[in-house]
C-alpha cells in the first residue's frame, strides 16, 4: 500500500495563537491568507502553506508546557544581516552566532514559541 497525499504544508500548534500569528505576520510583512480567529491561521508563502492552529483544550497539556522546539523552519534569504537585523528589530534577536556551512551560511533563531528557524544565506 503507498500513501498518497495531494499537498504537503507545516502546521504549528500553540496555545498562544493570537501572539504567534502576530509575530508570523511581523516576520513574513503579510496578513495571514486564512483566518479564524481563535483557531486557524495560514499563511501562504513562496513554495509553502504554514498552518498555525490552537489545539483542542483536550490537546492543549502536550503543547502549552513544552519548552523543545518541535520543528525547525527553514527560510531561505538572500542577505543574512538583514534577515538578522528584521528578527532583532522584532525582539527576537539570534542567541548565537552565524556558522558557515557546506551550503552557505546560516545562523538559528526561534520564534515566540520556541519553534527554531535557521535563516540560509547559499553560496
Amino acid at each position: 500500500m503507498v500513501l498518497r497525499y495531494t499537498e504537503v504544508f507545516v502546521a504549528i500548534a500553540t496555545v498562544n495563537l493570537k501572539n504567534l500569528v502576530n509575530f508570523y505576520t511581523q516576520l513574513f510583512s503579510e496578513k495571514p491568507s486564512n483566518l479564524i480567529p481563535n483557531v486557524y491561521a495560514e499563511f501562504q508563502l513562496t513554495g509553502l502553506r504554514l498552518g498555525i492552529f490552537q489545539p483542542k483544550k483536550s490537546h492543549e497539556l502536550e503543547f502549552e508546557n513544552s519548552t523543545k522546539s518541535r520543528i525547525s523552519l527553514c527560510l531561505e534569504v538572500s542577505n543574512l544581516e538583514t534577515a538578522i537585523a528584521h528578527l532583532t528589530n522584532l525582539g527576537y534577536p539570534p542567541p548565537g552566532e552565524i556558522s558557515v556551512v557546506s551550503h552557505g551560511r546560516e545562523i538559528y533563531a526561534y520564534d515566540p514559541e520556541g519553534n527554531r528557524l535557521i535563516l540560509h544565506e547559499g553560496k
